[in-house]
């Protein structure tokens, strides 16, 4: 019980100190020890690093659940250790939605089977879905989350001794400043007084009072001193080790601009197939309130060029092959060369790698086919296609 009250009697004078001496600071009346520009860069380096890692974490979070209220759910259960509750995500459902309604119309039926198909597509894009965000989850927000809460919590705590510690060096310098200004203030009265037995059995002792307070301060300075080195260098390894989390974060960026782009691509794969299989039907369903010429299973997507920076035709294109084609009135299979999107009803929307058929009109522009997918045909441009044999 003695010791720890002579403990807690010890905490509450550094406390007080600590606080005497930020007091004094904040008021301009004591010095304050700066850290090395260095630490200072080391410091500001970290926050940023904090801000920002939250930042991207909580907008990655949006991104992967817009739905507030079901983020609020995931966060509860993962704070109470249980297992979120499996659960469809909207295209899951509406691909359920669609199947249904194609299976009360009737699959055999154009419209009822174009809901299934579709449905089926749904449900596809949403188990694609699924396993982007959880990739996403391991790979880039946990890693985000762990630096957050465990790194930085370290790097804070230690950050917070380095002040202690500096508060208490501080302090100790200004003890050992007030001993100093003491003893020569009293050697200077002991040399100006008179020389009477009294007064030299008082300075006498006072001299020695004073000596043992000044070696005492210069004591706690040195191990004042010697604590904040050490504190400092400790913050110093720890906030250097945000090189390597940048390095760690950098690789978790990788692994989650892959996983994106897996996960679009194959999402733009489904919806490729869809339209190719909407696309067997007869045109009358397919191309239902559009123009007659268009394509309606096509899809707006970025170009792999624009045309006016588009290579020339490839050599087959410009071999006999070609004028042979333009002479007769045959047809041959071409491939695409690069996505088209179709600028009026006249043209034909095209797909990148998908073979189509071709043929020559009389009177037609030289730069210019006219292309067959099933029962959609429209002008394509010769500069997106390659003549097979």
């Amino acid at each position: 019980m003695e010791f720890n009250v002579r403990r807690l009697a010890a905490d509450a004078g550094t406390f007080l100190s600590r606080a005497v001496q930020l007091t004094e600071e904040t008021f301009g009346q004591a010095e304050k020890t700066e850290l090395d520009a260095h630490l200072e860069t080391l410091l500001i380096r970290a926050e940023s690093t904090k801000h920002w890692t939250e930042k991207i974490l909580k907008q990655t979070e949006v991104v992967l659940q817009p739905n507030p209220n079901v983020r609020m759910e995931e966060f509860l259960y993962e704070k109470l250790d249980k297992k979120v509750p499996t659960r469809a995500n909207n295209h899951e459902l509406l691909g359920e939605c669609m199947i249904d309604s194609g299976h009360e119309f009737g699959p055999g039926t154009a419209y009822g089977s174009a809901l299934v198909k579709c449905g089926e597509t749904e449900k596809l894009l949403g188990s694609a879905e699924k396993e982007f965000i959880h990739s996403s989850a391991i790979n880039f927000l946990t890693p985000f989350r762990n630096f957050i809460e465990g790194d930085f919590k370290t790097i804070s705590k230690e950050r917070k001794l380095l002040q202690n510690k500096r508060l208490d060096l501080d302090a100790a310098k200004n003890r050992m400043k007030k001993a100093r200004v003491a003893d020569a203030r009293s050697a200077e009265l002991n040399s100006s007084s008179p020389l009477g037995e009294e007064y030299v059995a008082h300075f006498s002792y006072m001299l020695s009072f004073l000596h043992v307070r000044w070696l005492k301060a210069e004591t706690e300075l040195r191990i004042a001193q010697s604590e904040f080195d050490r504190q400092a260098e400790i913050t110093r390894l720890l906030l250097e080790g945000i090189g390597s989390t940048h390095a760690h974060h950098l690789r978790c960026l990788n692994d989650f601009v892959d996983a994106q782009a897996a996960y679009y691509v194959q999402c733009y794969q489904y919806m490729v197939n869809l339209q190719k299989q909407l696309g067997s039907f007869p045109s009358t369903f397919s191309n239902n309130n559009q123009p007659s010429g268009s394509s309606s299973a096509s899809v707006s997507v970025p170009s792999a060029a624009p045309a006016a920076s588009l290579p020339a035709p490839p050599p087959s294109q410009t071999s006999p092959a070609l004028n042979e084609l333009r002479s007769t009135s045959g047809t041959r299979k071409a491939r695409v060369l690069y996505d088209y999107d179709a600028a009026s009803s006249s043209e034909l929307s095209l797909l990148a790698d998908e073979v189509i058929t071709v043929s020559s009109v009389p009177g037609m522009d030289s730069d210019w086919l006219m292309g067959q997918r099933g029962n959609q045909k429209g002008k394509v441009p010769i500069t997106y296609l390659e003549l097979l044999n």
